[in-house]
């Protein structure tokens, strides 16, 4: 299976056509995605693009990483504040909105559980901070209770170093999944399977804190 972080992104949806507005500073035509103003170049308000179109990236749960962080970067050196030191006041306050919400968008797009949850959003589906809307599937459920009674029996370091390691391969299993329901606009599939991924997570953490004290206990 082709990994998520590398093939190419299939949306959910036709993206939406491009939205103009007029520059502040000159009254040039300028995409509302770009920071910057097509005509003169001055920094625009953030605005209400989505994360992908603020990044340039196709919207979809299989995101190209290098082009990713290419673009980010990129935006970032032209946003840094020593670019607008001698800029007016709104320019400075501009640029530091703009920096904030290129940071909110590539943390959301470079980590696949913030990625999922973020495209079930533009979807029109919100998967709650800790999953309560599909917690009562029964499979999750199942798979819940017997993965903390194997925690619990894990009696060493070195044990739950085997759980996280197990752990950690369904996590990957889950991404994978992941990449094919959204690539048949399964949302329903999509849902369950970011609820799973946000239990495993949690659960690779808090089985470190245990492999922790019992490693500080032997």
């Amino acid at each position: 299976m082709p990994s998520p972080d590398i093939a190419p992104s299939v949306s959910l949806a036709a993206p939406p056509a491009a939205e103009v507005h007029a520059c502040w500073s000159c009254g040039g035509p300028t995409p509302a995605a770009s920071p910057f103003c097509a005509t003169c170049g001055a920094v625009q308000p953030p605005g209400s693009a989505d994360h992908f179109r603020r990044l340039g990236m196709p919207a979809g749960f299989e995101v190209d990483r290098a082009q990713l962080e290419r673009r980010y970067f990129d935006l970032q050196r032209r946003l840094h504040p020593d670019r607008f030191a001698t800029r007016t006041a709104r320019e400075k306050a501009l640029s530091q909105a703009q920096a904030v919400s290129l940071n909110e968008a590539f943390e959301t797009l470079a980590d696949p559980l913030g990625r999922a949850v973020y495209l079930l959003h533009l979807a029109g589906i919100d998967v709650l901070s800790e999953g309560c809307n599909q917690i009562a599937d029964p499979i999750i459920l199942m798979e819940a209770m017997e993965l903390r009674e194997a925690l619990v029996d894990a009696q060493s370091a070195g044990q739950v170093e085997l759980f996280i390691a197990n752990v950690a391969a369904d996590v990957e299993e889950c991404i994978g999944d992941l990449a094919v329901a959204f690539r048949k606009n399964d949302t329903d599939e999509a849902a369950k399977l970011t609820t799973r991924l946000r239990y495993l997570r949690k659960l690779i953490d808090e089985s470190r804190a245990r492999r922790s004290r019992l490693a500080d206990e032997s």
